[in-house]
């Protein structure tokens, strides 16, 4: 350990040990490449940023050293960091009107749609989560409900996490062809805002429904905002589940999971 703790450039900040022989460190990471580029021996190596793949599932784990970014600053207070526009996103074309039209339109559709519109019972609501969440605008629109939101950014899609993470939200990336790494019933209401025509390429609908099933709680909630295709098919697989549906606006569905599970022989 303290070879490679040197290395790797982390600094002792407190070393203490019992009677027993037992001791506990305390490592501090440094806040700058400056010691990694003065090390004798370049091991372990520093990361190539420019050739490194950006991905985040079934990665193995490459043995290298993520530099520390030069020129880093505090972010705006909270909240006002929800709506300034995230660094993470500087290097896109046209990335502040992208950010802005996404903010203004989770705003719009969460006041004029989701909040008495869809027939929710937000008071019963604390635990969410947004299956496909993009830049976290729907979980950036719900601050002034006393609730919180885990943002879920598909493997396959966009790597929107790094702004999810700049605007203070919480997220998580997942690959919603398989389990979610959650209890049963952990969840008031799901959130899908077009999900499942990408998902649909790669696994069967019938998959990421059960799974969904599993983590929302017995009377919870599931929002889906989608195309008339795909919403007709997860209607008729909620239906088969005992749940009742409703479609709003052409374009939301509406499923509310009841208490109904099969029976089972003993």
């Amino acid at each position: 350990m303290v070879a490679l703790t040197k290395a790797i450039c982390w600094k002792v900040v407190a070393k203490s040990f019992d009677s027993s022989g037992i001791g506990l460190v305390i490592y501090e990471k440094p806040v700058s490449s400056s010691c990694y580029e003065s090390r004798k021996e370049d091991n372990p190596p520093l990361c190539d940023e420019s050739t490194r793949a950006k991905t985040s599932w079934y990665t193995p784990l490459d043995g290298c050293i993520s530099p520390i970014p030069k020129t880093t600053k505090w972010p705006t207070p909270w909240p006002q960091r929800l709506k300034t526009k995230p660094s993470s996103l500087s290097t896109v074309p046209d990335a502040e009107l992208i950010f802005d039209d996404d903010t203004r339109r989770w705003s719009e559709l969460v006041t004029n749609v989701y909040i008495g519109g869809l027939g929710v019972n937000w008071s019963s609501v604390r635990n969410v989560m947004d299956m496909n969440a993009g830049y976290g605008g729907f979980a950036a629109a719900l601050t002034n409900l006393p609730l919180w939101v885990m943002n879920v950014v598909p493997v396959n899609g966009s790597d929107t996490l790094p702004v999810i993470f700049d605007r203070g939200l919480i997220g998580i990336y997942h690959d919603w062809c398989e389990s979610l790494n959650t209890y049963p019933r952990t969840y008031d209401l799901l959130h899908s805002s077009f999900l499942f025509g990408n998902l649909t390429q790669r696994c069967d609908m019938l998959t990421t429904v059960v799974e969904m099933d599993r983590i929302l709680r017995p009377g919870g909630v599931v929002i889906v905002e989608d195309t008339k295709e795909m919403l007709k098919k997860l209607k008729l697989i909620l239906r088969s589940l005992q749940w009742s549906t409703t479609l709003h606006h052409q374009r939301f569905l509406v499923g509310k999971k009841g208490f109904w599970r099969p029976k089972t022989n003993r």
